[in-house]
Parts: C-alpha cells; structure tokens; sequence
C-alpha cells in the first residue's frame, strides 16, 4: 500500500512538472507571436494620404501617448511637390504652412520663399481614463490638416497617419474633411494585456508561496530555516519594481494597488511576521544546567 501510494505520488509530481513546462512554453510563444503582430511598434500605415494639386503630402507619426498628459505625441512630416520648389534652388517659390487642428489647438508651422519644409513635433490631444488600465481607451477629437499657399485660403488635405506606438493600436475614422474630420482611437494591444497579467500572476505567486512556507513551519510540517527570513526580505522589497514594471504603469491608487498590490504586501508582512514567530519558537535558548 505504501510503495503504491508513493509511486501514485511520484507520477502526479511528474505530471504536474510536465503540465508546468507546457504552460510556460505555450504562454512564452504566444506572448512572442502578439508582440510581434500587434506590440511591437512596428511602422503601421492605418491612412493611405493623398498628394495636394502640386504633389505636396503630409504624413503624421503616431510615436508616444502620453496618457496622464492627455496627448499622443507625433511628427509631422510635410513633403513639399514639384509644383511647390523652385527648379533653381530647390527651396519654396512661395510662402508655405501648414496647420494640424486637434480639438481646440491648432498647431501653426510656417516656412518663407527660399525654405524647406521637413519634419517637427505636433502633440494631439485625447481624452480616456488612466486609472481604468490596462483595459483604458482613448480617443482624439476631430483632426484636420490645412496648407497654406501664401496668402491664399487654407486647402485641407488628406494626410497619411502611420503607427509606431509600441504596445497600442490605433485606428483612424473619417477622411479630413470638415464634414469628416479624422478621429484616432487608441486601445492596448493583447500583448501588452498578456505581459500585465503575467507580472500580476507573478506578485501573487510570491504572496502564496510565502504564505505557504510560513504556514507550514507554524504547523510543524517543515524545519525552521534562518535564511528563510532574509528570502522574505528579498520578496517584499521585490513587489514594488514589479509594480512599477508593469507596462505604462497606471497611477498609484489605481484598482491594481487596491486589489492586488496593498495585498500582496501584507501577505508577505504577516508571513514574515510569522516566520519569525517560528524562529522564536523554535530557538528558544536551552535552559541552564544546575551545578
């Protein structure tokens, strides 16, 4: 009965080896295959543009959201046409803007006779809510981009908007129009909702096992160990760079602190605080022998 028992023991101990190393090769490949079709930031042309009369175009890159701020930081690239250079000097035969409209802020960039236009930042505002991460969402309001011929009336043009976001996608509605303005939304991409649960799943593990530990010592189910309480050390000054590992770190206070954070950090206190009473137990100084 006993030889059966423990060789029932030693196949479930096996199995469970073996369904771990499944599950984390499994996990690791689909982490690996969303991050490379969705979290990378690979460039991601999500607008085809199209050229003004004289060939000019604009292109804006989506490069950071900045989500406490409220904007998404871009360049905008204007690519002057053959009708806008001179044939001499290769420079502007006339003065030349160009203005992006995001909600209320319009950004002016103007360039004289004689320059070249070329590539410069433009911060578009969104709304969302950051402490709703990682399931938080943002959209842009009405986008617009207008050139402007010297002193002629401002022309809106069809731009082309590409993503190099690192962790998010974007989409873009409208056609730059007043009657259809561009409007972008921003969500996070399931790489990124992978990589956080694998970081919370991580901090409860080291509440559960240090939980564990010190339960069983108290039961007298294992020895007490002295170095065990420097490991206890070592977990608890561990839970904050995991926080803050966590991708675009929501802000303190969020759901994440109040359901799993605060947690995770009394587990560990009250465990260590029991591991110690262990030791206390346990070591108690051998009483003095009479003469």
């Amino acid at each position: 009965m006993a030889s059966n028992g423990f060789a029932s023991g030693t196949r479930f101990m096996k199995l469970s080896i073996m369904g771990l190393v499944i599950f984390f090769i499994g996990a690791y490949i689909t982490t690996i295959a969303l991050y490379a079709r969705s979290g990378c930031g690979c460039p991601l042309q999500l607008t085809p543009g199209k050229p003004a009369a004289d060939g000019t175009t604009v292109t804006i890159d989506f490069l950071e959201l900045q989500s406490m701020k409220g904007a998404v930081q871009t360049n905008v690239a204007v690519t002057p046409g053959p009708g806008l250079l001179d044939s001499v000097t290769r420079g502007l035969n006339t003065d030349f803007a160009a203005v992006v409209h995001s909600a209320v802020t319009p950004s002016k960039r103007a360039w004289t006779k004689g320059m070249l236009p070329g590539e410069y930042p433009v911060p578009l505002t969104i709304s969302g809510d950051p402490s709703a991460w990682p399931f938080d969402r943002y959209r842009s309001g009405p986008i617009t981009v207008d050139l402007i011929y010297g002193t002629e009336r401002p022309e809106q043009l069809p731009v082309k908007f590409v993503d190099r976001v690192s962790g998010w996608k974007l989409s873009v509605a409208g056609e730059g129009n007043p009657q259809s303005p561009y409007r972008v939304e921003m969500r996070r991409s399931p790489s990124i909702a992978v990589f956080a649960a694998v970081i919370i799943v991580v901090m409860l593990a080291l509440a559960g096992v240090g939980a564990f530990v010190a339960i069983q010592t108290a039961r007298d189910r294992r020895k007490f160990q002295p170095p065990m309480t420097t490991w206890y050390a070592a977990m608890l000054f561990a839970v904050i760079p995991l926080r803050n590992a966590l991708p675009d770190a929501p802000p303190i206070g969020s759901w994440v602190d109040v359901t799993v954070t605060l947690w995770v950090i009394v587990t560990l206190v009250m465990s260590m605080l029991l591991y110690v009473y262990c030791w206390w137990r346990h070591l108690r100084p051998e009483p003095e022998k009479a003469a």
